[in-house]
C-alpha cells in the first residue's frame, strides 16, 4: 500500500467531504481516504497496483476541485 497526501483547493463544506471521499472510496484499490477540510488536504492510501494516483487525482478533478 502507498500513502500520499494530497493538496485540494476548492473544498469548503461538508458536501466537498462527501463527494471526495464517496468517489475516490469507489476505486479499486483504495484502501482509505480521508479530506482534511480546513487544511485542505486529502490523505490517500491506496493499492498502486489496481489504481494509479493520477486516477485518483482525475476523479478529483472531475467533481471541481484542483489538486496542486
Amino acid at each position: 500500500m502507498t500513502n500520499t497526501t494530497l493538496v485540494v483547493q476548492g473544498m469548503s463544506c461538508g458536501h466537498c467531504v462527501s463527494s471526495i471521499e464517496g468517489n475516490v472510496g469507489k476505486l479499486n484499490g483504495i484502501e482509505t481516504v480521508k479530506v482534511h477540510l480546513k487544511d485542505g488536504k486529502v490523505d490517500v492510501k491506496f493499492n498502486p497496483e489496481k489504481v494509479s494516483l493520477k486516477e485518483i487525482t482525475e476523479v478529483i478533478e472531475e467533481q471541481g476541485y484542483d489538486v496542486a
